[in-house]
């Protein structure tokens, strides 16, 4: 058996969908493929990334779908509580779980069962016009939720008999500002809930690649916990120029063109790092 390669794409709302598309075409330029890898991992935005770019969809209609109003997928404008508030409360439940991150995401799925947002078919509605395939790949791909009720982690792929645009729709489900979506009678919240990326799904594998639109404390355990293992792990995060292009809110949908556009660059400038651990891998494993 050869190396293999895991890909683990993360959360970051409309404009981390932009910027992870953009980087992965940026890194096809200079000619990187990441999508050839043997496992997928994708959470909120990283599972709608994670099915777009496993769709077959040449790079530049996967970008134009991004930078072109002709194609863009039909985004909503959340309602009520500012975005920067909604990310702070969610700050908040986790500081005051510390040692408690069951009872952390409990705690959220109580609170975002009790938002009035828009219809769960509205919401599944946007992410089947995100997505250019409805069906799941060939290839292992992952999509995480979480049980909104239990705070359990439930990870979807193609033998889970759910559907792949209801998958990310759950994973989507950005709690307080988006409702949980049912999927079998159970309500799910963001995967995002439990980490921003879930790489620990990602163990096993020698090389890791995970884009992380917006880190955090648990990614950056679950990298260690990968190196521990003996894996070869690089994260990218957004340089300067792409937190810029993301704004103070990244699920606002004017981001989608300068998110696209710093995320491509951005791709073109890591790419010598990726291709240390993609394209060497690769040729081990031949």
């Amino acid at each position: 058996m050869g190396v293999r390669r895991a890909l683990v794409v993360g959360g970051g709302g409309v404009a981390g969908i932009a910027w992870a598309n953009g980087l992965v075409v940026g890194l096809a330029d200079a000619g990187v493929d990441i999508t050839e890898a043997e496992l997928i991992v994708g959470t909120s935005a990283g599972a709608n990334v994670a099915a777009q770019i496993s769709s077959g969809l040449p790079w530049e209609e996967l970008f134009r779908r991004q930078v072109d109003s002709a194609v863009w997928s039909q985004e909503l404008t959340p309602q009520g509580t500012p975005v920067e508030e909604v990310w702070e409360q969610v700050a908040a439940i986790h500081a005051e779980a510390e040692g408690d991150p069951m009872g952390a995401r409990r705690h959220l799925g109580e609170l975002a069962l009790e938002v009035e947002t828009v219809p769960e078919s509205a919401r599944r509605a946007v992410v089947e016009s995100r997505l250019p395939v409805h069906e799941w790949p060939e290839r292992a791909l992952l999509v995480t939720a979480v049980d909104a009720l239990t705070g359990e982690l439930r990870v979807f792929d193609r033998n889970s008999g759910v559907s792949l645009v209801d998958a990310v729709t759950a994973s989507s489900a950005v709690p307080l500002v988006w409702p949980p979506y049912t999927i079998d009678g159970v309500r799910y919240i963001d995967g995002g809930a439990r980490s921003s990326a879930n790489a620990d799904l990602a163990s096993g594998f020698e090389r890791v690649l995970v884009i992380a639109p917006l880190p955090d404390d648990a990614l950056g355990e679950q990298v260690a916990d990968l190196i521990e293992r003996n894996a070869r792990v690089e994260v990218i995060t957004p340089d300067e120029a792409s937190l810029e292009a993301f704004g103070t809110d990244p699920l606002n949908a004017a981001t989608r063109v300068p998110a696209a556009n710093a995320g491509r660059a951005q791709g073109k400038s890591e790419s010598a790092r990726v291709a240390g651990l993609w394209t060497q891998a690769a040729e081990l494993g031949r």
